[in-house]
């Protein structure tokens, strides 16, 4: 089992450019280079930030790049969106009590998997929320399939990066809520979020949890405390590669590959040279 995550696209940044829009171009140049891959995700998850500025145009815009895709695709929102244009354009959206959040049965037998994609958006905030209905429907969920290996897909993440400027307080309520409806349901494999522009890689309630990078340029890391009354030139956006990540789901185990997007060298191929080293790797593993 194979699911694609990709992130934080931000289409409609730059509204007046259309199809040649920066941002646009790199979604669509990570779809395209995911689409080239020999073996194809069962599943993809745009996780929120979808549009940069929840414009209907925006996501039909994405609507119309995503109806050539011939893998599976699911939604959630993120800060920059609005849930009511999404789910507008995407009516297939699941939704439950009002939020785009739901879960999705993947595979059978051991193979089986649960997906459980939140709703962390909340009008004219930046940060996360995770308010008492979304986090009753979540506790619900896991409490009726304890034993089925989960795991969930939420826009922020809720961990304190130390990147100040992206980062919430350490103790907002949203994130204590979130801690409590996911402590001690061990049935939980990972926690996938988007949001930071970054990879990061945390604990949360002893669940790991990982963060894809973006679509959109990136978060400048630079860890150095900030005054927001001094404009000390630090960077904060920083044009790296886009990312895609693929998530696998095989013999019992969860892993996670994150994939930027662009052009570079390839070193080495499997040519014959190569041959008496590879039987020799493979050879180890009947020892």
């Amino acid at each position: 089992m194979i699911i694609a995550q990709i992130t934080d696209t931000h289409v409609g940044f730059e509204p007046e450019a259309g199809e040649n829009e920066f941002n646009f171009v790199r979604f669509r140049n990570v779809l395209g280079h995911l689409l080239s891959q020999p073996v194809q995700p069962d599943l993809l998850i745009l996780s929120g930030d979808l549009t940069d500025n929840g414009s209907a145009e925006c996501y039909a815009r994405i609507r119309d790049l995503m109806n050539d895709c011939p893998i599976p695709y699911e939604i959630i929102p993120g800060n920059h969106d609005s849930r009511d244009v999404m789910l507008e354009v995407f009516p297939e959206c699941p939704t439950a009590d009002g939020f785009a959040q739901f879960a999705l049965e993947l595979g059978e037998g051991e193979e089986r998997l649960r997906l459980l994609c939140l709703d962390s958006f909340e009008p004219g905030r930046h940060g996360g929320a995770f308010c008492e209905v979304r986090a009753a429907w979540l506790t619900k969920e896991l409490e009726a399939h304890p034993d089925t290996p989960t795991v969930l897909f939420i826009h922020h993440p809720p961990v304190v990066s130390s990147i100040e400027w992206m980062d919430p307080k350490p103790h907002e309520p949203w994130m204590l809520r979130f801690r409590d409806a996911v402590r001690g349901h061990s049935q939980i494999l990972s926690i996938q979020a988007g949001h930071l522009h970054r990879p990061l890689h945390s604990v949360v309630e002893g669940i790991p949890i990982s963060v894809t990078p973006a679509v959109a340029p990136a978060v400048a890391l630079d860890l150095r405390p900030m005054d927001t009354d001094v404009a000390d030139h630090r960077p904060i956006v920083d044009a790296e590669p886009p990312f895609y990540s693929l998530h696998i789901w095989r013999n019992s185990t969860f892993v996670s590959h994150f994939q930027p997007v662009g052009q570079w060298q390839t070193l080495a191929r499997f040519e014959e040279h190569i041959k008496p080293m590879m039987k020799g790797l493979f050879a180890e593993r009947e020892e």
